[in-house]
């Protein structure tokens, strides 16, 4: 069943509801750059028998109002976790289990911090609290390699979309690279430029102290946008958190091993729920 909201904040972010209806707890899910609500088609409808699944999109990806995209809002992840937050006040949600995906998993680390009585769990799925190398941190890219990344990216977009897809999907996944290449040609270039550049020069370390809702790392074993040490680094930063390793290429676990994400994810809430 389709429980659409149509509230300002809900139709800004394209917010879907389905699954069971307005009593049962809710699971939110948060694509990544390039992406769009649709990137969970292989996992959210699991959780439909128990729960009011809500999908939404990151303003200025997907079916979001794109003119809602503030280049000073969203020019920090911040503006995008009070966008998330915006949706569960339009909802009437707390206590949610959030999924997110990359960057979105610091988005809802954000928005958990601000606003903890609206999150019971958190599920971080390739998450990274900075990108970028230095004195002692290892995110996976000197900053030369940021600064190339960003340049080429704005210098043709085509042609860095090509690149970048079998890196997130993994070499051995064709149509799941030719999904996530058509899924960044429909997002306007200067939109996913811009997020791009919010993403990857982002630091949020210093707030990983902060949160108190508990959180499942769900790292890719081959993953060279966040790599295993940076899954090690938020487990030792998050006390009340877990880390578990998917044997999977690239950075999208939910769609290259959706089978192992969603047994990792049922084990997370069956766990947390005997333990409360």
């Amino acid at each position: 069943m389709n429980n659409t909201p149509r509230t300002p904040a809900a139709q800004r972010s394209n917010v879907t509801v389905t699954g069971a209806g307005g009593q049962a707890p809710a699971i939110v899910f948060l694509h990544g750059l390039g992406a769009d609500q649709s990137t969970w088609r292989l996992v959210a409808p699991a959780f439909e028998d128990r729960y009011q699944v809500v999908r939404l999109d990151l303003v200025g990806a997907g079916q979001s109002d794109c003119a809602a995209y503030d280049r000073v809002r969203h020019g920090s992840l911040q503006g995008h976790a009070d966008d998330l937050l915006d949706v569960l006040r339009a909802l009437d949600l707390h206590d949610v289990v959030f999924v997110g995906h990359s960057v979105s998993s610091m988005i809802g680390v954000l928005a958990a911090i601000k606003e903890p009585g609206r999150f019971a769990r958190l599920v971080l799925l390739a998450p990274s609290p900075r990108f970028i190398n230095t004195n002692g941190y290892a995110g996976g890219f000197a900053q030369t390699d940021i600064d190339e990344l960003l340049a080429a990216m704005d210098n043709n977009y085509h042609s860095w979309v090509g690149s970048m897809a079998p890196v997130m999907m993994g070499r051995d996944q064709p149509e799941l690279i030719t999904e996530m290449t058509n899924s960044f040609f429909q997002t306007n270039p200067a939109l996913a430029q811009h997020f791009a550049r919010v993403t990857f020069l982002s630091d949020h370390r210093l707030d990983l102290p902060y949160l108190t809702t508990p959180a499942l790392i769900l790292q890719c074993a081959h993953d060279v946008i966040a790599p295993l040490a940076v899954g090690r680094y938020l487990h030792e930063q998050l006390p009340n958190s877990q880390l578990r390793i998917i044997d999977t290429p690239g950075h999208c676990a939910h769609l290259t091993a959706p089978a192992e994400t969603l047994a990792a994810i049922h084990r997370f809430l069956h766990a947390e729920a005997v333990a409360a």
